[in-house]
């Protein structure tokens, strides 16, 4: 499979902060794995990147979480950001307005089904990256 590059000045984290360097946000971002190949790290840590194809605030779920879907077309796509209700309000924006952008998620990757997920506890782990 292609490997995304990706070029970083992680300009923004979902919290609207600006990034302390450029030089910073591209040593954590080095050894991005591709969305749609995550679920052959399952088990580590790391960060994990692609476009977010569909987002999902599951208001009616137990937890209220809310899903980031990524590498492929849902309900076919290889990787997941969830977002649970509890920690939703630390995100603003909202998290489903990362639809259609281009994301990086960093954190314990886990098995989910023939998926991969990463759950985010706080804005500082979901940064938005411009993909090449």
């Amino acid at each position: 499979m292609k490997t995304a590059t990706v070029s970083l000045s992680l300009a923004l984290a979902i919290s609207g902060l600006t990034l302390p360097s450029p030089v910073h946000a591209a040593d954590a971002i080095t050894d991005a794995i591709p969305a749609d190949n995550a679920p052959r790290f399952t088990g580590r840590s790391g960060t994990v990147c692609g476009k977010v194809e569909r987002a999902r605030y599951a208001e009616k779920t137990e937890g209220e979480p809310t899903f980031l879907y990524m590498g492929g077309q849902f309900p076919r796509h290889k990787f997941t950001v969830r977002i649970q209700g509890a920690d939703r309000a630390k995100f603003n924006p909202a998290p489903e307005s990362l639809e259609g952008k281009d994301v990086c998620a960093i954190g314990q990757i886990e098995p989910d089904s023939s998926r991969a997920e990463i759950v985010v506890t706080s804005p500082s782990n979901l940064k938005i990256a411009s993909m090449r």
